[in-house]
């Protein structure tokens, strides 16, 4: 598989869910909170990347927007519900945003990795 291809065809929902979802776990678990926030970081700029590299600027700046809303709002979120409930219920949102606006164009419903440019 090519860059390019590899690019394409990742599905950047799951790695932003799975970045808020393994960066809160690694806190927990190492007791570390700097060490969850890199673990985040790792994911989140990953996403970044693709989205800059298949989407632009302007997807990209929006969905890091969510990602650190999601973020913040996990916080909050988390003293209602419980801060596991609360990681998972942002990571779904941030998993949907991430599809809506970039994921689908490039996987779309069926999961072929065909792109924008085959709707025509």
């Amino acid at each position: 598989m090519t860059r390019a291809e590899l690019i394409r065809r990742t599905p950047t929902s799951l790695l932003a869910a799975a970045g808020l979802i393994a960066g809160f776990g690694t806190a927990v678990g190492t007791g570390s909170r700097p060490l969850g926030g890199v673990v985040m970081a790792i994911f989140g700029l990953t996403c970044i990347y693709f989205w800059l590299e298949r989407d632009g600027r302007d997807t990209a700046v929006r969905l890091t927007i969510v990602g650190l809303v999601a973020f913040v709002f996990s916080h909050v979120l988390g003293l209602a519900i419980g801060a596991w409930p609360s990681v998972f219920v942002v990571s779904l949102v941030t998993a949907w945003a991430c599809w809506r606006w970039s994921d689908v164009r490039w996987l779309g419903r069926s999961g072929s990795a065909a792109g924008p440019q085959a709707s025509s």
